[in-house]
C-alpha cells in the first residue's frame, strides 16, 4: 500500500511536491474508502483512491511521470540512461530531461516513497545529481540514499555509508555485520549505482532487496501517456493462429459495449506477439473470424479493454494502479463503477489503490471522494512552477474552509480552490479575422 510519494526539482516541481495517500486528520465520511493495515501493532489508514485536478500543463502528468522515473531507476539499479528509448515516458530513459528547466540551477533531484509490504513499513529516499536541464554530459552522482524500515534506519548513504540497526529486517539478514563488511561495501560504491540494488543486495540482504524490487515490479503499476498504452500478452509456447479470450475482461467489455461477439488476443502465424481482435461467430457461410479490433471497436472501447486487466491485477494482488488520464474516451459511469470497486471493502480485500488525473469535474463530489482524496495541481504564473495540495488542506473552518457536503464542483469552477485557468480564445480569432478582412 502506497503511503506517500515526494519529489523535488522534477520538471515543473521546483519545490517539494508531496502526494499523501494516508487519511488526513479529522476527516470524516466515506470510511469505506480507507485501507486499514497494521504494522508493528499500529494501524495505518491509507486512501484507496486519489484523483488529481488541474488545468493543462499544470504538472499533473509530471507527478505520475516522477513515480514512473523512480520506479525505472530502482529496477534499473543506476542513474545512467536506458538503452531502451521507446518508453511512453521519455524522461525515464533520458534522465537529463528531468531537472527543472526554469531556475537555471543544477540542484539535485529528490524522490521519497513510503509503502507497506509483507508487514513492513518501508521508506526509501533517493537524491541524485543529474546536472542542469538537458545537460547530457554532466557527471551524475547519487548524492543521498536512505532506507528506513518500521521507523528504523537500515542504511544511509551520503558522503559516507552508514549501516544502522537491522533488527527490523533480522529475518532477511544474510551476513553478520562488521567493520570489514562496511569497508567492502564502501569500496564497492559506484556514484551512478544505487546501493539498495547493488551493494546492499549482494552483501547484506538479497531477500529484502528483492522484496522491495518485487513491489516496484508488480505492485507499483505506473501508466504514463495512457493514450499510447498497449497491453500485449505473450505466450511461452504459442500455438499458431489461436485466439485467447480472457473471460473476465470479455464479460466486462460486453457490459461496456462491443460491436462483435467477443474480443480476444490473436497469435498470428508469423509473430510471437498477440494482437487485440474482434471475434465474430456464426457468420453466414463463414467460419468464426477475427479482425483487428481498431476496425470495429471504438477508441474508448479499446482503451477500456486495454486498461481493465490492469484493474483486475491491482485488485487481485493489492497493487497501486496509477494512470495518466484514466478517463480519456471512457464514459464516466464506467469509471465510477471502477472507483466503487476500489471503495468496496468486500471486493478490495487486498487494499489495492487507484490514482489518476482527470479534467472531468463529475468526480468532484463528496459522495464519491473524501476531501483528502481530491488533489489539485496548480502552476504559478510568476515562477511557472507547480504546486500540489489536497482539498483537505483548506480545513473546515473560516472563509476558506471546505465542509463535507459542499458543492465541490461549483466551488472549483468559481475558482475557490485554485488549480483552474480561465481561457478565452476570442481575442485570437478577432485578430485573425481583422487580418483577413481587406482594408
Amino acid at each position: 500500500m502506497l503511503l506517500e510519494f515526494k519529489t523535488k526539482n522534477y520538471k515543473s516541481f521546483s519545490a517539494e511536491a508531496d502526494l499523501i495517500m494516508t487519511a488526513a486528520p479529522k476527516q470524516k465520511g466515506l470510511d469505506y474508502s480507507l485501507c486499514r493495515e497494521k504494522v508493528k501493532g499500529k494501524e495505518i489508514r491509507g486512501l484507496s483512491t486519489s484523483v488529481l485536478y488541474g488545468p493543462n500543463a499544470s504538472g499533473k502528468t509530471n507527478i505520475i511521470g516522477a513515480m514512473d522515473v523512480l520506479r525505472t531507476i530502482v529496477l534499473r539499479g543506476n542513474i545512467r540512461n536506458s538503452e531502451e528509448q521507446m518508453m511512453p515516458n521519455p524522461a525515464a530513459a533520458n534522465l537529463e530531461l528531468i531537472p527543472n528547466n526554469q531556475t537555471g540551477d543544477d540542484k539535485p533531484v529528490e524522490f521519497v516513497i513510503e509503502f507497506t509490504e509483507s508487514g513492513y513499513r518501508i521508506r526509501y529516499e533517493l537524491i541524485i545529481y543529474l546536472g542542469a536541464f538537458m545537460d547530457s554530459e554532466a557527471k551524475r552522482k547519487v548524492v543521498g540514499e536512505t532506507l528506513m524500515v518500521n521507523g528504523e534506519m537500515v542504511f544511509e548513504r551520503n558522503d559516507h555509508l552508514t549501516i544502522g540497526t537491522l533488527k527490523s529486517i533480522s529475518d532477511h539478514v544474510q551476513n553478520d555485520f562488521s567493520d570489514n563488511l562496511l569497508k567492502i561495501a564502501e569500496r564497492g560504491l559506484n556514484p551512478e549505482e544505487l546501493f539498495l540494488t547493488n551493494g546492499f543486495r549482494l552483501i547484506y540482504s538479497g531477500s529484502f532487496a528483492k522484496l522491495i524490487t518485487d513491489w516496484f515490479t508488480n505492485k507499483f503499476m505506473v501508466i504514463c501517456r495512457a493514450d499510447s498504452m498497449q497491453l500485449i500478452k505473450r505466450f511461452s509456447d504459442p500455438q499458431k493462429a489461436t485466439v485467447y479470450i480472457e473471460k473476465t475482461t470479455n464479460d466486462a467489455a460486453k457490459m461496456f459495449g462491443i460491436n462483435s461477439n467477443a474480443v480476444g488476443y490473436v497469435v498470428a502465424d508469423d509473430e510471437s506477439e498477440t494482437k487485440l481482435c474482434s471475434i465474430f461467430k456464426g457468420l453466414k457461410n463463414k467460419k468464426n473470424m477475427a479482425m483487428a479490433a481498431d476496425i470495429f471497436e471504438s477508441y474508448g472501447t479499446i482503451r477500456f479493454i486495454t486498461i481493465f486487466p490492469l484493474v483486475i491485477k491491482a485488485l487481485l494482488t493489492g497493487a497501486v494502479l496509477i494512470v495518466d488520464e484514466f478517463d480519456a474516451s471512457i464514459h464516466p459511469m464506467a469509471l465510477n463503477s471502477i472507483i466503487n470497486v476500489f471503495h468496496n471493502d468486500d471486493i478490495n480485500v487486498k487494499h489495492a489503490q487507484l490514482i489518476f488525473n482527470t479534467h472531468n469535474p463529475i468526480f468532484l463530489n463528496s459522495n464519491i471522494f473524501r476531501r483528502d482524496e481530491i488533489k489539485f495541481v496548480e502552476r504559478e504564473e510568476d515562477t511557472n512552477n507547480s504546486i500540489l495540495y489536497a482539498l483537505s488542506d483548506f480545513g473546515t473552518t473560516g472563509d476558506k474552509g471546505v465542509r463535507q457536503h459542499e458543492d465541490y464542483m461549483k466551488n472549483y469552477f468559481i475558482g475557490r480552490y485554485g488549480a483552474i485557468k480561465d481561457i478565452d480564445f476570442t481575442p485570437i480569432f478577432e485578430e485573425l479575422l481583422a487580418r483577413e478582412v481587406p482594408e
